[in-house]
Parts: C-alpha cells; sequence; structure tokens
C-alpha cells in the first residue's frame, strides 16, 4: 500500500521542506556557534535577554514570550547559562516574590561575538534566495503570525 497523501512528491509537501531546511539550517547554525560553546537556544535566548535588557528588568515569561521558546525549557537553558556566568536572577524591582533575568557583561560579551557569527550563517545560508530573501522574510512573518 503506498502513502495515502495528497501530494504527487515529497517536494511538494510544504510541511517536509520546511523540517528539510529547518534541518539544514539548524546543522548550519550549530557549526556557527561551535566556537562559542554555546547552543543555538542558548544563543537564542541570551541574544535575546541582551536585546531586551536595555528596556528594564525583563521576567523569565517575557523572555520565553519573545524569544517564542517554552517556558519550561527556558528556565532549564537559563540555570545553564547562570552557571557559565552568562546571566543571573536578580531580585525583581517590582516584585518582591519574582527574580529577574539579566545578562552579565560576560554574557553581553558573548552575545555580541556570536551575533556576528549567527548572522553571516543566516547570509550564507539564505544567499540563494538573491532578490526574493525580503519576501521570504515576510511570508515567514505571516507564517508566525497566523499558525495555530
Amino acid at each position: 500500500m503506498s502513502l495515502a497523501t495528497r501530494h504527487d512528491g515529497a517536494d511538494d509537501s510544504t510541511g517536509l521542506l520546511m523540517w528539510q531546511v529547518t534541518n539544514r539550517w539548524q546543522a548550519a547554525q550549530r557549526t556557527a556557534l561551535k566556537p562559542f560553546d554555546i547552543t543555538h537556544v542558548q544563543f537564542v535566548l541570551l541574544a535575546t535577554l541582551t536585546y531586551l535588557g536595555h528596556a528594564g528588568p525583563v521576567t523569565q515569561k517575557t523572555l520565553a514570550g519573545m524569544a517564542a521558546t517554552d517556558p519550561m525549557m527556558t528556565s532549564q537553558v537559563l540555570r545553564a547559562l547562570e552557571g557559565r556566568g552568562l546571566v543571573h536572577r536578580p531580585p525583581h524591582p517590582d516584585d518582591g516574590r519574582a527574580r529577574a533575568v539579566a545578562v552579565t557583561e560576560d554574557g553581553r560579551a558573548l552575545a555580541n561575538r556570536a551575533v556576528v557569527a549567527v548572522e553571516a550563517c543566516d547570509q550564507a545560508f539564505f544567499a540563494g534566495l538573491g532578490a526574493a530573501l525580503p519576501a521570504f522574510t515576510a511570508a515567514l512573518r505571516t507564517v508566525r503570525e497566523t499558525a495555530p
């Protein structure tokens, strides 16, 4: 019995193509981040926290929302980053029961070095899109905003 798919071939499946491209992109990012001894999710949270840090105290919930990461996984990754001295959790200034999450100077320096490698990786990975890159980015933004 053959696969009960509505597609004529694998290259017609948007989901499968997204899966394949995502796996290749993640592999490229792992290679780019290897010299920094940081995983991609660690980089995303560290870079997002660095970006948000200028706006005042950041909660773990706010960080997870901005990075679109699972809150429990975010907590685990933050513990690893804290163990490396890249983030710390000072008391939240507006809520005595809560902790804020803040990037340390070492974390900020690492995020700023790593973002150069990540953006160069993206530029090389998506270079084949040429002039279609802005439309592709806009389409991804649409999917992100409208996905269930």
